[in-house]
């Protein structure tokens, strides 16, 4: 990314009050100002992976919606997942795409605040297979997480406007902010092990469960078969809260910022990409109320 009079820009962006404290006024998010080459490739990339996760999606909310086979908790819970995933996604795949044919960076401080905010609740909340518990989850992780971002925001940030990733996150603002910031790390730590850590071991602990009674199974091909459908689930789920966890609980250095952005695409593009793919379009319910659905529309 050319990202060109930062100087300017960073004047512009910077207010120095009588106390001779800064505040900053606006951030440049660096995003891949690394890599200025590839830019166009992964604006092509990123914006086929947003079309893919939309389209995938939707269909999903779609054929649940419209199909009596599928009126069930199971794929209220699927229809659920796949909405949030088009939420999830959009907070931040827009604005990257954006900054990328722009070849700027600039965000306010409201948006930045707003966005990482969305990033939190959307990526914290749990889902559930009924109404009452996805509500609940809901109500129980917006006030969470809308809290931790007011803590975030509320630090005193140091001179320097430049956000080393391509949305606004809590490690790269963390690094930003001036003083002891000591507290605001153990809070980061306590809620990505209870919001991150511990449902991935809960994942794990039923999976293992799966596992041993997809062992019991006498026939050969109904034990490949499930297996098959458990690995794709795993690695999604390995993929999501492996990177998350490594995110969010290691701890601050400006060493492996490149490494950071790169798990970062994992938990934000790519599972959300797959989720679609291996909950949904590989599910043979699914597949028949999709035929179905295209019979229909054919036969209009």
């Amino acid at each position: 990314m050319q990202l060109t009079n930062v100087k300017t820009q960073g004047e512009n962006n910077l207010k120095t009050t009588d106390t001779n404290l800064t505040i900053i006024m606006k951030f440049l998010l660096l995003g891949f100002s690394d890599i200025p080459k590839l830019h166009w490739f992964l604006f092509g990339t990123f914006l086929v992976i947003y079309m893919i996760i939309l389209l995938g999606n939707g269909i999903i909310i779609l054929v649940t919606r419209v199909e009596p086979i599928l009126q069930s908790p199971m794929y209220f819970f699927i229809s659920n997942f796949s909405f949030l995933e088009i939420c999830y996604v959009s907070v931040t795949l827009p604005r990257m795409l954006m900054d990328l044919w722009t070849q700027t960076g600039n965000i306010s401080f409201f948006i930045c605040a707003t966005q990482m905010c969305f990033v939190l609740m959307l990526g914290a909340t749990e889902h559930k297979a009924c109404v009452q518990l996805v509500t609940g989850s809901w109500l129980i992780g917006i006030p969470v997480e809308i809290g931790q971002t007011y803590q975030i925001f509320s630090l005193p940030f140091c001179e320097s406007h430049q956000i080393n990733h391509f949305f606004c996150d809590i490690p790269p603002m963390l690094k930003l902010a001036c003083g002891d910031i000591f507290v605001n790390e153990m809070v980061v730590y306590i809620f990505a092990a209870l919001l991150v850590t511990v449902p991935f071991m809960l994942i794990l602990g039923s999976y293992s469960r799966i596992i041993s009674t997809i062992l019991k199974l006498p026939s050969n091909i109904g034990r490949s078969k499930a297996f098959s459908t458990c690995s794709s689930h795993l690695i999604v789920v390995f993929l999501f809260y492996g990177s998350a966890s490594i995110t969010y609980l290691k701890p601050k250095s400006n060493q492996y910022e490149e490494t950071d952005k790169l798990l970062s695409l994992f938990y934000t593009v790519l599972t959300p990409m797959f989720n679609p793919m291996i909950y949904g379009l590989r599910n043979e319910d699914v597949t028949e109320a999709l035929r179905k659905l295209f019979h229909k529309i054919v036969a209009l």
